[in-house]
């Protein structure tokens, strides 16, 4: 019989013996609490991770083992250590073929390094203690990041005119672990799709296990094609877990679709040069366009419409046609049409626009180019122009606006009147044509003169030799010669002033005898002469000042004298009698 106290100290130890279950503290491991005797243990694929069993408890002595515990519930013995007061001794019995082995450490720890996708099992850790045992269960759970999402578009022409739904493309995502989810986008928005076969979509999927133990997961979808699907983008997410249960995600690249759909409607227009109002200018050359919403891109034929009759003009698969140098001759009705056999009986295939060559004829003066006439007559010019749109025109001379209309009247001309007539013809609905015809306008008439009176430089009157500049201006048609009474005048030459005036100028001095007489300015042509005296009024003699000169002369003179006799007295002083009064005889 087993002694009292020797059953007492079995019934105390399984009171005693407490068993954890921690994941080591190695980089990237993750650390779970038991529960219920057993943990979860996560762990990204290549990290190192630790298994920790503990006794906790007063005992002097206990075995500690590690198993493996396969899916059908076999357990196979990997480690074990014993305890001895204080030291651990251990040693690995079975590494199942494991490269690295499993490792025990110091403190009865199973560790892993590198983490594999087989290492993704149940693992028991058992602690006897004399009779009494126990045990628990640690499950680790392997996560892998799979691969760069790969999708293979579907590269045939799918036609949006079947009524059954047809391969689009495949996603693949490679060597991950758990298995992802693939998710289909379409202009970004996901694809809610069945996994039921159906004509309107649906989606396959299939899990391979690679040679490594990690998963792949091929989807495929399968989409009826509508015509607004031409520019849609595609492409497929993978969303995969990760430890903590975060989750990533990797998207795919975008593609797009070939598609067939007939032609319902046609464009047609007149492309550029053309105006908004429709308008081509003769000469140019004109695009004509014709665009079809089919796909792929169908024949194109061009015509005019002559007396009710399609004259066909070009026929190509890009639906352009270009018309050289177009002619007046050329405006009318032209049109396109798409030969597309697949297009519904009600389907717009064609189309016409009208095509309106502007033209502009040079513009008709009734005058010639130079128009000559005496003052004070009166004319009308008329101008006169063909074009299509009726073209505006309007009058300028001198780049100055007269008036809108075909005649320009003219009434009680003066030498005003003479210059650059222009008559301008312009189209506002077609930019860039416009025409411009001139005559010039000569007025014949006797010269009109035009002096400038000068001012004395100080005080109201001119003074004896004071210089003077005159100016003489004159303006007529033919040109006026302008002549002075005196002599010194410069030739005739164009005025600063413009519109015909030719100016002469004379300097002189003013003299008593120019203020009585006067100086004539005088300006003749064919027609007549014109003359003007310069009067200087009083001119104010310099006698005051010619006194005072002939004073200052005979002070010098007398001084020079003086001067003199000093000198002479100076040179005969040695000489009896020189330079005495009564003395005789010559010096």
């Amino acid at each position: 019989m087993e002694p009292r106290d020797g059953r007492a100290r079995a019934r105390r130890a399984p009171r005693l013996l407490v068993l954890a279950l921690l994941l080591g503290a190695h980089p990237g491991a993750q650390a779970e609490e038991p529960l219920s005797g057993s943990s979860l243990v996560e762990v990204m694929k290549g990290d190192p991770v630790a298994l920790n069993c503990t006794a906790l408890g007063a005992h002097d002595h206990f075995v500690l083992e590690w198993f493996l515990a396969d899916r059908s519930g076999v357990r196979h013995h990997l480690a074990s250590a014993e305890v001895q007061g204080s030291e651990l001794q251990g040693r690995v019995h079975d590494s199942r073929g494991r490269s690295p082995p499993y490792q025990l450490d110091s403190r009865g720890r199973l560790v892993l390094t590198e983490a594999q996708v087989g290492d993704e099992q149940n693992y028991v850790c058992v602690v006897r203690a004399g009779a009494a045992s126990t045990e628990a269960t640690t499950q680790l759970r392997l996560f892998a990041k799979p691969e760069a999402t790969e999708v293979l578009p579907n590269k045939r022409i799918l036609s949006v005119v079947d009524d059954f739904a047809q391969e689009i493309a495949t996603c693949n995502s490679r060597n991950g672990n758990p298995v992802p989810e693939i998710t289909w986008y379409r202009n970004g928005e996901p694809l809610r799709m069945p996994m039921e076969v159906n004509a309107d979509g649906y989606m396959t999927s299939r899990t391979v296990r690679e040679a490594s133990g990690l998963q792949s997961l091929v989807s495929t979808l399968y989409l009826r094609p509508r015509k607004a699907d031409q520019d849609a983008s595609f492409h497929c997410s993978v969303n995969y877990q990760l430890p903590t249960g975060r989750r990533g995600h990797l998207d795919s690249p975008t593609f797009h679709l070939s598609l067939h759909y007939p032609t319902e409607n046609v464009d047609f227009w007149v492309g550029s040069p053309s105006t908004t109002e429709g308008w081509v200018r003769e000469g140019d050359s004109v695009q004509l366009f014709c665009r079809g919403d089919g796909n792929p891109s169908v024949e194109y034929i061009f015509f005019r419409l002559q007396d009710k009759q399609e004259d066909v003009l070009k026929t190509n698969l890009e639906g352009n046609l270009t018309l050289e140098g177009v002619q007046r001759g050329q405006s009318g009705t032209y049109g396109c049409r798409v030969e597309d056999y697949d297009a519904a009986e009600d389907a717009v295939l064609s189309r016409t626009a009208e095509l309106r060559v502007a033209y502009l004829d040079p513009l008709e003066l009734s005058t010639e180019e130079e128009l000559s006439l005496y003052l004070g007559n009166s004319t009308t010019v008329n101008c006169s122009v063909r074009g299509l749109p009726t073209p505006a025109l309007r009058w300028t001379k001198d780049f100055v606006p007269l008036g809108n209309g075909p005649t320009l009247s003219l009434s009680s001309i003066t030498f005003d009147s003479a210059g650059t007539y222009v008559c301008e013809a312009s189209m506002p609905t077609v930019p860039l044509l416009s025409r411009t015809q001139s005559f010039k306008l000569l007025v014949q008439g006797p010269p009109q003169l035009s002096p400038e009176e000068p001012q004395p430089q100080t005080g109201d009157s001119w003074k004896e030799g004071e210089e003077v500049r005159l100016v003489c201006s004159a303006r007529g048609y033919p040109e006026p010669k302008l002549s002075w009474s005196q002599l010194g005048g410069s030739p005739a030459e164009p005025a600063l002033r413009g519109h015909g005036w030719v100016s002469s100028s004379l300097t002189l001095k003013v003299t008593s005898a120019l203020s009585r007489e006067g100086v004539s300015c005088e300006a003749s042509n064919t027609h007549g002469k014109k003359q003007h005296v310069f009067h200087f009024g009083s001119v104010t003699p310099q006698t005051a000042q010619a006194g005072v000169a002939v004073m200052a002369v005979a002070v010098s003179v007398g001084l020079l004298l003086l001067v003199v006799a000093a000198f002479y007295c100076m040179r005969r002083k040695g000489r009896s009698g020189c330079c005495q009064r009564g003395e005789k005889g010559a010096p």
